[in-house]
Order: structure tokens, then C-alpha cells, then sequence
């Protein structure tokens, strides 16, 4: 055997994926997984139990049974995360499994004598404060049905009281969405319940959920890992929480506005002192002191984890530098006269030290991202620079209640990069770059045709080097999207990626990038942007304004005019100037309008959604028309189909 051939073999045998096409197994992690897990855990405290004895603390009586929406199907199973128990596995990093764990103990706790808390059937929790005569009801999680088992496990176990109030404490989804299991719309209209919110909730769910609703529902399945398995190689949990109950979202309108200033408001006996915190967490949102149980309830501006200061999902960059601020006011407001700190995610901490503590840290936290941003930034530092050395702080080592688990330190200095300078990082050759597909043509010509990329990514992969393996097989996909190969190796690289993110979220979005580009991008993964009783909800020119981003002038026929759309069960009129390259809807009447239509809120719903078509409200009377007919076959016509399941992970 001469010396060469004897160099060639042990080379095959030391890189058997570079020169060979055998892929890892599924659901299995590399060596280089392995030892990157280990080491990330040797550096913190998994053996602190503090977490979990709060996580447990008052614990009363749990939920066994799968929760069923009306239809019969699942909204929750409290049996899905059971396996996250006892030390991580090699495909989970260590921190991220000790967070799924806590964030699996589910039941009715008692926070304190009054204040309640269900926890563990949902992304976010529910808390339940009684008083004088009923409950008072603070973020009735995503959905319906979970809501409405907690309530009835709560009335179960502690009495059965009436519901006096539901408050909103921002305008998050998984914050409002399940009001109507824990109170009917006609006990909100006739006044037997109050819903409480931020001031200018609407506006701002309105805008993430219906304006936007199609793209950052499909970006939420990357998020919250929506169609991924539960399991060891899966889904083990969004870091803020568990996972999002399943069901239809529902949006009940405020009867009571907290001002920007904050309030002092009595709701059953209870005193509530209010304090604005918009445009830190969420563009609309409030945390409140309790003084008869002297807690404070931070809502989602302070939790345990660092949150995210532009979400995966999509939403509009947060100031981190007020977010601080916020949290500071609150601490020094509030945190010498708490004796607990509820959230709207995760367990409680209790004791006015530990509670002025984790204010502390929280605050210091986005300070520290944004400061350590700028600083860079004033440097010359772009913004992927900045974010690969922004470190973390002092803290962050011990306080797992900062960490990573949601938003990271890396995703929110570039999010705070943005906010101050925007996408662009300075260097011209970025400024207007070639779509992706395109470049990755060239990037694949460049390295010397497909095969000789693919080996690149696999030489890459067998060293570990993952996110440099995902940059070239990605190439090669949006290069040549048939290329299967590319595709299971470029898979390989993202959940390799995924079993080493100590960010639930950064898993989720590798998992599933995976997952779809392995079994294909399929419809019934899709999630509904918006549903009826969120469009007759709002609004009527806030959903012409919906309407409007779905305007084609591509398919805009003739030349248009102003159409007026009256809604009588709502006494809403609006009118809409339609043009060939813009529709523009106005709020109220336009005497020069050339075309009047109308209709129902409801039926118009039913129209949008394709429940009915025109003739048959015509036909019925339902749909009424009057002025020039053919302007309502046009604007109906310039209108794109909703297409929630676009590619993402091929072009």
C-alpha cells in the first residue's frame, strides 16, 4: 500500500460524509452536536432547583383530560409535553430542556390568597383575582376552550363565581384571543362584564393580526414550530411558553380604555393601579399594582426570559431603550412594595428581594442589548458584526429568568440596529443585491458548478460547521430547487442547528425549515390569518384597509371610481376611490360616489371568505346595488387570492 493511498483512506474513513453520501439519521445528533450541548450546559447552574419550587409553589388541581374546541377537535393536550422530564437529550440544549420543563407544569395555582393562577394549557397564562362577587379575569389565553376549562377548574376547586371582568393587558393574540370561553358577547354588551385594555388596542391588533395577518401566520408556524411533532427530536417548547392552543381566535372589543397615563380603577372591590408600558413589549399595553395583595402584575414587559425585540413572526421593532425604562419605573414604583411579581408567562417570583432582583436584571438586560448595540454601532460596527459580539451580561450566567429562551441576544442587537439605521448596514455592495434565487445562481456558478458546492457543504457539515454548510446547501437549493440532495443535506444542516439553540424559537424555526424541506410545503399546515368573528369585529374601514394590500393593479379592469359600502347593522359606511393602481378607503359618506352597495357586516364577511357569492345575496335581497354595477365585479376582481402557505425554505 503506498503512502498516498494509505493518506486517501484514512481521510475516508476520519470524513465519511465528505466524501461519501450518507446523511446523518434522522432525528439523531453529530458528535459535534454532542460536545457543543455539553459544553453549553457546563457553563450554567442546571442544577438550581429555585425555579422549579416556584414553578410548583401553590399548586391546587390540574387538567388530565385533552381540552376539545366546539368542534370536537384539540385544542390542548396536556399529556404532549410529558416526555420532557429527567436530563436532556443529545438533541436538546440543555437550558432550553430545563426551561420546557418548567414550562410544562400545568394546573390552578394559588399565587396568593385571592390571586390565581391556570398555567401549562397554553402559551401564556391565566390569571384569575377574586373579588368582592366574581372573578376578575386577566388574559384569557389564545383560545376559547382552554379558557373556559380553567375557569371551570378554578369554580371547581375554589367555588363557583361569576366573571365581573376580563382585562387585556396588551394586544397580543394569545393575551385575547380566548375571551369568549370565560364570558359571552351578551353579557359584555349588556354590561354584566367589563373588558378592560390598553388604549389603542384595537388599532394595534387590528394592525398585526389583520393587516399583516397572511404572511405573519405563516411566519408564526416557523416561530411557534406550529406542525412539528412534540418529542426529543421535535418540539419541546417555545421558550415563553409551551406551545399555542389550537382553535379559532376571537377579538371582543373593549368597554373601558386605560389612558395613557395610567389609571386608578376599582373593579369588584379590588383596587387597580394602572401604568402605560406601550410601546415596549407590544404597541399597546399596561402592567398593574394590586395594594390589598401588594403584587404587581408585569404582563409580558417582564418575564422569565429575554423576549424578542423584532419577532420571528414579524412585528414592528420595539424600543429597548424605553422597554428599560419602563421596567425601571416599574421597579422603582412598585418593587419596594411587592411581595410578588405575576406575569402573563411562566411561575411567579416571590419575595420583595427576589422580585427587585429580577426587575434589576430585566432592566439591565435590554439595556445592556441596547447600549452594546450603539456603542458598537458608533464604532463602525454592521449590524452582524455587532450581533456576533455582543456577549451577554454579568447576570445572564446565573439568572436564567435572561436568557435566551425567546428572543436572544444576537436576533435583538440587530433588531435594535434597525430601529436606529434600518436594514441597510452602510456597505454599498449590500444596498441593492441581487433576489436571492438569482444570486445564489452565481454564488453556485462562483464555487464551480453543484457538485463542487455540495462537497463544500458536506466538507463543512463534517466539521460542524453548520451555519456555513446551511449558507451553501441553501445556494444550491435556490439555485436548482429539484436537487434533492442539496435539499436533505441543507435539512441535515438546519436541525443539527436546532439541537444546539438554547432559543425555543431559533429550534422551531430550524426544525421546520426541515421539516418542509424534506416532506414539502403542505396547505394543511396552514393557520388561518383571520376568521369571522375576528373580520366582523373591527372595524369596517379598518378591514377596507385589510382589503387594500390585497389591491392588484395588474387585474384592476377599467377605470374606477368612488364606491360607498353601507353597513346598516353596524351604522358604518365606508367609501372606497378605486383607481387602477390604488384603492383608497375613507371612513364615512362621499356624495361623489358613483356606485352604492349595500349589505350586512355579517354577509359581507361571508363574502370575503367565499361562504356565499354575490349573486346569491343579490338574488336573496341580502346585497343591494345601486349607480354603476360594474364597479363591484372590478374591485372584487383586482383582488389577490390569500395564499397563507407560500414557499419560504425553497423559492
Amino acid at each position: 500500500m503506498t503512502r498516498h493511498t494509505r493518506k486517501f483512506l484514512l481521510l475516508l474513513a476520519a470524513s465519511p460524509l465528505v466524501l461519501g453520501n450518507d446523511l446523518p439519521p434522522e432525528g439523531t445528533a453529530t458528535e459535534a452536536t454532542k460536545k457543543a450541548n455539553a459544553t453549553f450546559g457546563a457553563k450554567l447552574p442546571l442544577a438550581d432547583q429555585s425555579d422549579f419550587e416556584n414553578a410548583n409553589r401553590g399548586f391546587l388541581a390540574k387538567i388530565d383530560k385533552p381540552i376539545l374546541n366546539e368542534d370536537g377537535s384539540v385544542s390542548w393536550d396536556p399529556a404532549q409535553f410529558d416526555f420532557v422530564k429527567g436530563d436532556a437529550p443529545d438533541t436538546v440544549n440543555p437550558s432550553l430542556w430545563r426551561q420546557g420543563k418548567l414550562n410544562s407544569i400545568h394546573g390552578l395555582f394559588e399565587v396568593v390568597p385571592g390571586i390565581y393562577q391556570i398555567r401549562g394549557y397554553d402559551l401564556a397564562q391565566m390569571t384569575l383575582i377574586k373579588g368582592e362577587t366574581g372573578w376578575i379575569i386577566v388574559d384569557p389565553l389564545t383560545t376559547p376552550a382552554p379558557a373556559k376549562a380553567g375557569l371551570e377548574l378554578a369554580n371547581k376547586t375554589l367555588g363557583k363565581l361569576p366573571v365581573k371582568a376580563v382585562l387585556f393587558t396588551h394586544s397580543h393574540g394569545d393575551h385575547y384571543g380566548g375571551a369568549t370561553g370565560v364570558a359571552s358577547l351578551a353579557d359584555v354588551q349588556s354590561g354584566k362584564v367589563q373588558i378592560i385594555a390598553p388604549h389603542a388596542f384595537v388599532k394595534e391588533s387590528i394592525g398585526e393580526a389583520i393587516v399583516a395577518g397572511t404572511a405573519m401566520s405563516r411566519r408564526v408556524q416557523f416561530q411557534f414550530g406550529t406542525a412539528l411533532p412534540a418529542g426529543k427530536a421535535g418540539h419541546v417548547g417555545g421558550g415563553l411558553g409551551q406551545a399555542l392552543s389550537r382553535g379559532n381566535v376571537a377579538l371582543v372589543p373593549p368597554t373601558k380604555s386605560i389612558n395613557q397615563n395610567g389609571e386608578m380603577m376599582t373593579i369588584d372591590g379590588i383596587d387597580f393601579q394602572f401604568m402605560d408600558a406601550g410601546e415596549t413589549e407590544a404597541p399597546a399595553e399596561f402592567i398593574f399594582y394590586l395594594p390589598q395583595f401588594k403584587a404587581l402584575h408585569s404582563a409580558e414587559v417582564a418575564t422569565r426570559t429575554f423576549h424578542n425585540v423584532l419577532t420571528p413572526r414579524g412585528a414592528l421593532v420595539r424600543d429597548t431603550l424605553k422597554w428599560s425604562k419602563v421596567i425601571d419605573t416599574m421597579l422603582a414604583k412598585y418593587g419596594h412594595k411587592s411581595d410578588v411579581l405575576v406575569a402573563s408567562h411562566h411561575w411567579p417570583t416571590w419575595g420583595k428581594g427576589n422580585v427587585k432582583t429580577a426587575l434589576r436584571n430585566q432592566r439591565g438586560l435590554y439595556r445592556y442589548v441596547h447600549d452594546q448595540t450603539m456603542r458598537q454601532a458608533n464604532q463602525g460596527a454592521t449590524m452582524h458584526e455587532i450581533a456576533e459580539n455582543i456577549g451577554e451580561p454579568d447576570f445572564a450566567k446565573t439568572d436564567f429568568g435572561v436568557r435566551d429562551y425567546y428572543g436572544t441576544l444576537n436576533h435583538n442587537s440587530k433588531a435594535v440596529y434597525q430601529r436606529y439605521f434600518g436594514w441597510w448596514d452602510n456597505v454599498p455592495a449590500t444596498y441593492h443585491q441581487l433576489p436571492p434565487a438569482k444570486a445564489s445562481k452565481k454564488y453556485v456558478e462562483a464555487i464551480g458548478g453543484v457538485e463542487k458546492a455540495l462537497k463544500t457543504g458536506k466538507d463543512a457539515f463534517a466539521k460542524g460547521e453548520y451555519r456555513w454548510a446551511a449558507t451553501v446547501f441553501n445556494h444550491v437549493v435556490f439555485a436548482e430547487p429539484t436537487n434533492e440532495a442539496a435539499k436533505k443535506w441543507l435539512a441535515s444542516s438546519y436541525v443539527q442547528l436546532g439541537f444546539q439553540s438554547e432559543a425555543g424559537t431559533w429550534r422551531n424555526v430550524y426544525l421546520v425549515g426541515a421539516k418542509e424541506l424534506r416532506d414539502g410545503n403542505k396547505p394543511d399546515n396552514a393557520i388561518a390569518s383571520s376568521n369571522a368573528k375576528m373580520l366582523n369585529a373591527i372595524p369596517a374601514v379598518d378591514l377596507f384597509d385589510a382589503i387594500a394590500t390585497r389591491f392588484n393593479p395588474a387585474k384592476m379592469k377599467g377605470d374606477g371610481g368612488i364606491i360607498q359600502f353601507s353597513f346598516p347593522d353596524r351604522k358604518e359606511t365606508v367609501s372606497v376611490d378605486l383607481g387602477k393602481s390604488v384603492m383608497f378607503p375613507r371612513n364615512g359618506n362621499n356624495d361623489q360616489a358613483v356606485t352604492q352597495i349595500t349589505v350586512s357586516r355579517t354577509d359581507f364577511t361571508r363574502l370575503l371568505t367565499r361562504q356565499v357569492n354575490p349573486m346569491e345575496l343579490l338574488q336573496s335581497g341580502a346585497l343591494k346595488i345601486s349607480g354603476d354595477a360594474t364597479l363591484m365585479p372590478a374591485i372584487f376582481g383586482a383582488l389577490d387570492p390569500v395564499s397563507p402557505q407560500f414557499n419560504i425554505v425553497t423559492p
